[in-house]
């Protein structure tokens, strides 16, 4: 008897342990300097291509987060699904692909790549707490040279679970079973600014501002943590499918981390306001 009840206590740990695992979506540096040897991880880097020649985390790939977008300058539309599969599969990415992002320490462009993941159908993915300049900091191994890849044969399907529409988001609107979060600032919101023509919000939207999810501890950003994210959404109930939106879809990224974390069904707009403020024929609140 005593033995069952050791073995099942041992069982006990370990289903906690792979669990609590499982469900964050965040790694430490400390992690992560622990599995660099691990030759079935992938790490992406979401800077720009100078700033990963100029040194990057040893064994990560370039990804510069602009890779992410159909045209940034015009809006936040996502990359398109035959530049993707062709970017995955330079990559060497398949959709079980281990894979760990991270940007310079800002949290945002690294949360907006393990979006696009998500999106395009990735499993495990996983942002690196305080980003790169956190681990130049504390003078974990960096490299100088690009790693060796193995072409994948991904192919591109994409998520629409994780994907937001100028249609869907209209359809939140009118949905008692949908919520729809303004990432962007309180003063966008109340309308005083704008990124668009028009001043305000989509209708229903309620306003929680990106830099609520966001901690900064010496400089480098990081989620909060979860019990105080789950303060945030206290008002958010589980049932319900959130539908998240900011300018271009990039800070909002940082929202839908969280709400990936906490466990909602979410999905980030991505052409966002600028799509919607300045599209006439759709409705706005101030």
């Amino acid at each position: 008897m005593k033995k069952t009840m050791i073995f099942l206590c041992s069982l006990s740990l370990i289903i906690l342990s792979k669990t609590t695992f499982s469900e964050s979506l965040r790694i430490s540096p400390e992690q992560l300097k622990e599995q660099l040897l691990n030759s079935q991880l992938i790490i992406l880097d979401a800077r720009s291509s100078e700033d990963y020649q100029a040194g990057h985390i040893d064994g990560a790939y370039s990804f510069p987060i602009t890779l992410t977008y159909k045209n940034q300058k015009f809006n936040g539309k996502i990359s398109q699904p035959e530049d993707t599969q062709k970017n995955f599969r330079l990559l060497g990415i398949t959709k079980n692909s281990r894979v760990i992002v991270y940007d310079n320490g800002d949290l945002v462009d690294a949360a907006r790549l393990f979006w696009i993941l998500e999106v395009y159908g990735l499993k495990h993915v996983k942002v690196l707490d305080h980003g790169f300049d956190d681990w130049l900091n504390k003078a974990y191994p960096v490299s100088f040279k690009e790693h060796k890849v193995f072409p994948s044969q991904y192919i591109a399907t994409i998520n629409h679970k994780r994907l937001a529409s100028k249609f869907t988001t209209q359809l939140a609107t009118r949905n008692n079973n949908q919520l729809v979060i303004d990432a962007r600032s309180a003063s966008d919101y109340s309308g005083e600014t704008s990124s668009a023509k028009r001043f305000g919000h989509i209708p229903t939207a309620l306003s929680i501002p990106a830099s609520h999810n966001i901690s900064v501890d010496a400089g480098f950003a990081s989620l909060k943590p979860l019990e105080q994210l789950t303060q945030i959404y206290s008002n958010i109930p589980k049932e319900k499918k959130v539908v998240i939106y900011c300018a271009i879809g990039r800070v909002s990224s940082a929202n839908y981390l969280a709400l990936r974390e906490l466990g909602y069904d979410v999905s980030n707009y991505d052409a966002s306001w600028n799509e919607w403020g300045n599209d006439y024929k759709l409705p706005i609140e101030k």
